[in-house]
């Protein structure tokens, strides 16, 4: 998707330089030398009879040329033509026909001859013709009156006009009349049908002929065409004819091909080489036919062959001799084929092998005028000296002919002169001018000095050294002033004194000086180069796809010589972008706004310098929803399938994926459109499956990875014809709504599914197992029917059918139902409770006699409450409890019971229309549990020894309290935990006073109640002692008392002094017993630690005063 050019100003120059070589080396005008034409009018030169007619003759030479005409071979005397000037210095002629003059009076062939003392240069010969633009010749025109599918053929025969006119079609609203590989323009500007249809019935074909010179349009008068269809003419024939002869018009047949033109099945086409040529085969036929060409013996030339006018025109640009051979055109449609054979042969104009060139000759030297031209049939060459004839022009002693080839030897100054070579056969003919200048001239180098060549790294650097010198100088090149002379293959050196670097480098920048000499002189010139670094895109513009409306950056990031000023430029498609706010150029980017359709394409980063241009490319790719279907058609109808086609729309760049078809019933759903099928992108075509009795209308969704597209247009309206109902209602039921009744329900059939007018539903019904009859009635277009009177839940065998109109639907399929439930008679016997543990128990139950349920049993529900708790005799609220168990269960557990309480239950069935009478009530006790954590504890009244708690009982007891477990353990500083004293209090105690503790100490409290099935959750809590008031006054009036300061001075003195002792004995290497070294290392005594010190005590008994609770 991405594409990078690069070009390099230095490779563009090197076309304009090897050009130079193989030219002459010019004169300067400065010199003497013979004429040269420099320009001139076109050989064949038609003129606009309106304006004046110029003849270009232009000439150079030293001294300025003369310049003279012939008009039709003889000397044209332009002072006795007052209508005729000369320009100053020029020999272009001006013909004044604005005031006066006649185009047609100067029609003629005109040559220029330029002329001074070293020769005579002559110019083309130039037919001078005015152009024509005659009127359209007055003729009648009758109207064309044709059968449908044959062919036609309108011509145009436009005037004959100089030159030829340019032809096209229009109506007379000047609009163009459409083309198609049915109907378009030949070559020769006739308008052929290849099968008219009704649509080209009308009276303004009109034939148009453009004359470019003249600026005019010639029309022609309108051509008037009628197509009679089949069925108008059977009309028009049935007014004039018997029945048997109405039948006698042949309805529109379908036709194999035939050749409109070319006529024949051979023809012959002759072509000069370097032209266009043109083939053209035009078929008649129905279906219109299509046409193939093919080259008999080869195949057709690649890149130069096109296809034109819907393939009816084979173009070949640029022909040769190797195109000659047979082209066969091969018209074909369903009922045959013919063909035409073209045999081209191509011809060529004299066309130059070696031109002859301008030859300057130092006196005494050699030289030759080559003049080579090929062309088919084969030149003749012939030579003339200064205009004239070589065969009668002066002698030369220095000039010998042969053939194409004149040879000088040993020339003097005298051998001067212009020589013509004519080289010319039946097609046309060539003419060249060369001179022959003798001079003796030192070299001379027309470089201006000092120039500045600047090239890109790695390009080739081409520099100049123009020079001029008789006899030719030799030319040397050298780098720097003083360097060496250049040599070896990494130079180019051209005749014309280019040196060429074929890839520079940085070292290749530098002055460079280039020297020419000859036997008469030597001259140099110095020139600068410089080597730029190249342009470069870094960041280059990227393939990007696009929603429709979103927004699109493409980046052209780029690095270049610091020296190089840069500009970049966006293309779209090769050209300019266009005028439009939503394109945003940035430095780096452009940006595109609200992207449309219009904006996919390729998009171009241009970088130019001075010096190089490089670019980069990138495809933008607009995607959308496709566009929606059209041209829908019902094709293949039948009572109950019909063939839908449709022409998708743009897929916007997004592959078609999906068509979705839907339908409307007009008939039954006005403007309700249903899904009916969906088929892949590939196909256009469906089968589609009908009901009977619908009026249907289609339309057609394309789907792509963007989205769905708008719905097409609806397509006809087709109305299917009624029938019996296919099928019957669904879902039908038999349910009674009382214990007397059984209500019928179904679901109703949708409109379509009726198949036809009047629908309506049989339904009927019987006791199973009891009566052998159906009971049916037929009800309207409804969904439920009472049936009244019936036994209590019994059995029903229910069906429902439908019926329109025209009939019944299949007999359905049978269906039970029962007629309406009442309420249980018996409530379930032997109820028996099992108590597992104190919060569950399990509750069985003998089922009851189905006959007793009268309805559909749902199952059994077990009521259950609590009497009252064990443990306490106040009353509370009931609430009871319901357990369903569904089906014919007889048994089930009871989970969440409270331990230690009285409870009832009973056992109910139920069925649709409810529950039975409850079985007595049964009455279970709970076992014993553990007791839930006491209410709360409170610690009060803390003094220096002990700590008074307070409680309250547990709220859920479950069951006889026996004791209270209390635990608890001091916390010292660091908060570990001590010993773990517990004690065991009655259950009828409420509080208790713990002494003997420690002052200033922290306790944790553990409390928890107990029944016979053990202890129940604990409760914490955590209380302090208080401090000895007169023990902390000690401990703090210590530290201030005089005793206990002087003692403290006298320690930390006594310690500094057996420092120093230690230290002098060191010193002196003294020794001593080890006993004194192990006492004086002994570990000091540890002291017994107080009992106030905040750690753990002995254990202690424990008194404890209790208080029963009021």
């Amino acid at each position: 998707m991405m594409k990078k050019k690069s070009i390099s100003a230095s490779k563009a120059s090197l076309v304009f330089f090897l050009c130079q070589m193989i030219s002459a080396l010019d004169v300067p005008l400065d010199l003497s030398q013979p004429p040269t034409i420099t320009q001139q009018s076109p050989k064949d030169y038609i003129v606009d009879p309106r304006e004046n007619i110029v003849i270009q003759c232009e000439a150079k030479g030293k001294p300025p040329p003369s310049f003279s005409w012939t008009r039709n071979g003889t000397h044209f005397d332009i002072d006795k033509d007052e209508q005729v000037t000369m320009k100053p210095n020029s020999g272009t002629l001006v013909i004044n026909i604005m005031n006066g003059g006649k185009a047609e009076a100067y029609e003629g062939v005109y040559q220029c001859t330029a002329r001074n003392e070293r020769g005579a240069a002559i110019s083309n010969n130039i037919v001078i013709r005015p152009s024509r633009s005659p009127l359209w010749t007055k003729e009648k025109l009758e109207p064309n009156q044709v059968r449908e599918g044959d062919s036609l053929v309108l011509h145009c025969r436009p005037p004959v006009g100089l030159p030829p006119p340019i032809i096209f079609w229009m109506d007379n609203a000047f609009q163009r009349l459409p083309q198609s590989e049915r109907v378009s323009q030949g070559l020769n500007g006739d308008l052929y049908f290849s099968n008219v249809q009704p649509e080209d019935t009308r009276e303004d074909y009109i034939c148009y002929a453009r004359f470019n010179h003249t600026q005019t349009i010639q029309q022609k008068q309108p051509i008037s065409v009628k197509v009679f269809s089949m069925d108008s003419l059977n009309d028009t024939i049935a007014a004039n004819l018997s029945d048997t002869d109405i039948y006698g018009a042949k309805p529109v047949t379908e036709r194999p091909p035939i050749l409109l033109t070319p006529t024949g099945t051979t023809s012959n086409k002759v072509e000069l080489r370097g032209n266009v040529l043109l083939l053209e085969c035009i078929a008649a036929g129905l279906p219109t036919p299509v046409i193939r060409w093919i080259k008999e013996g080869g195949e057709l030339p690649a890149n130069r062959t096109f296809f034109e006018n819907f393939k009816k025109t084979l173009k070949i640009i640029d022909v040769s001799e190797a195109d000659s051979g047979n082209y066969k055109c091969i018209a074909r449609n369903i009922l045959g084929s013919t063909h035409h054979v073209i045999s081209v042969t191509v011809k060529a104009a004299p066309y130059w092998i070696t031109a002859p060139r301008n030859l300057v000759l130092s006196p005494g030297e050699d030289g030759t005028l080559i003049c080579r031209a090929n062309g088919n049939p084969k030149p003749s060459i012939s030579w003339l000296a200064n205009g004239v004839p070589i065969a009668i022009a002066p002698e030369d002693p220095s000039r010998k002919v042969d053939g194409d080839t004149i040879i000088f030897s040993a020339v003097q100054e005298r051998s001067s002169a212009v020589y013509q070579c004519n080289a010319s056969n039946e097609y046309g003919y060539l003419l060249a001018n060369a001179f022959v200048n003798v001079l003796a001239e030192p070299p001379r180098i027309l470089t201006p000095a000092n120039k500045l060549y600047q090239v890109i790294l790695d390009s080739p650097a081409l520099i100049d050294c123009a020079y001029f010198g008789s006899p030719k100088p030799e030319i040397e090149w050298f780098k720097g002033v003083k360097g060496s002379i250049l040599r070896g293959n990494e130079y180019v050196f051209h005749d014309n004194g280019t040196l060429e670097i074929p890839a520079a480098q940085k070292d290749s920048t530098g002055t460079y000086t280039c020297v020419a000499r000859n036997e008469l002189g030597k001259i140099q010139n110095e020139v600068q180069l410089e080597v730029k670094d190249p342009t470069m895109i870094i960041k280059q513009p990227e393939y990007k796809v696009i929603q429709r409306y979103g927004h699109v950056s493409f980046e052209c990031i780029i690095k270049h010589d610091s020296t190089l000023i840069p500009t970049v430029i966006w293309l779209k498609d090769n050209d300019e972008l266009p005028d439009d706010e939503r394109f945003l150029v940035g430095k780096d980017n452009l940006t595109i706004m609200n992207v449309t359709d219009k904006d996919d394409g390729t998009y171009t980063c241009i970088v130019n310098t001075t010096l190089d241009s490089v670019s980069a490319s990138a495809v933008l790719t607009v995607v959308a929803r496709p566009n929606p279907p059209f041209d829908l058609e019902l094709t293949g109808q039948l009572e109950r399938s019909i063939e839908l086609s449709w022409i998708p729309g743009d897929e916007n760049n997004s592959p078609i994926t999906s068509f979705v078809i839907e339908y409307e019933d007009g008939l039954h759903e006005p403007g309700v459109w249903h899904y009916q099928t969906e088929v892949p992108g590939s196909q256009t075509t469906v089968q589609l499956k009908l009901s009977p009795y619908v009026n249907y209308s289609f339309r057609v969704i394309a789907v792509n990875e963007i989205g769905r597209s708008q719905p097409s247009e609806p397509s006809e309206q087709y109305l299917t014809k009624s029938a019996n109902p296919d099928e019957n209602p669904s879902n039908v039921q038999g349910i009674g709504s009382e214990p007397d009744n059984l209500v019928i329900t179904w679901e109703s059939l949708k409109g379509f599914q009726s198949n036809g007018p009047g629908l309506q539903y049989k339904v009927s019904w019987r006791q199973k197992d009891v009566d052998d009859e159906w009971t049916s009635v037929v009800v309207a277009n409804v969904s439920k029917y009472i049936v009244s009177g019936t036994p209590t839940f019994v059995p029903y065998e229910i069906k429902v059918q439908a019926l329109n109109d025209l009939g019944y639907a299949p007999e359905p399929s049978e269906v039970i139902g029962h007629s309406g439930e009442d309420l249980p008679m018996v409530a379930p016997g032997n109820v028996q409770v099992h108590v597992i543990n104190s919060t569950l128990a399990k509750v069985h139950w003998d089922p009851v006699p189905l006959k007793s349920v009268r309805g559909h049993l749902q199952g059994y529900k077990v009521y259950y409450w609590k009497v009252q708790s064990l443990s306490r005799r106040s009353k509370r609220h009931i609430e009871k409890k319901i357990l369903t168990f569904r089906g014919n269960k007889t048994f089930g557990m009871l989970p969440g019971l409270e331990p230690y309480s009285s409870y009832k239950l009973n056992v109910r069935v139920v069925n649709g229309k409810g529950e039975g009478p409850a079985s007595p009530d049964k009455v279970f006790k709970t076992p014993e549990g553990v007791p839930s954590s006491p209410s709360f504890l409170k610690i009060t009244n803390p003094t220096l020894d002990s700590l008074t708690l307070e409680w309250g009982s547990p709220t859920h007891p479950n069951g006889v309290l026996i004791s209270y477990i209390l635990k608890f353990q001091p916390i010292n500083n660091t908060h570990e935990l001590g010993p773990l004293v517990e004690i065991r209090i009655p259950a009828n105690e409420s509080s208790l006073i713990l002494k003997n503790l420690n002052y200033s100490t922290r306790y944790k409290f553990y409390f928890n109640a107990q029944t016979s099935v053990g202890s129940g959750s604990q409760i914490t809590e955590e209380a302090v002692t208080i401090m000895d008031e007169a023990m902390a006054s000690r401990q703090v009036d210590i530290a201030t008392q005089g005793w206990f300061i002087g003692l403290m001075c006298a320690v930390a003195l006594l310690i500094l002094i057996l420092l120093i002792v230690c230290f002098i004995r060191r010193n002196k290497g003294g020794k001593y017993p080890v006993k004194e070294k192990e006492d004086a290392h002994a570990d000091p005594e540890i002291q017994p630690m107080k009992e106030d010190d905040g750690t753990f005590g002995e254990y202690r008994l424990f008194s404890f005063v209790s208080s029963a609770p009021f």
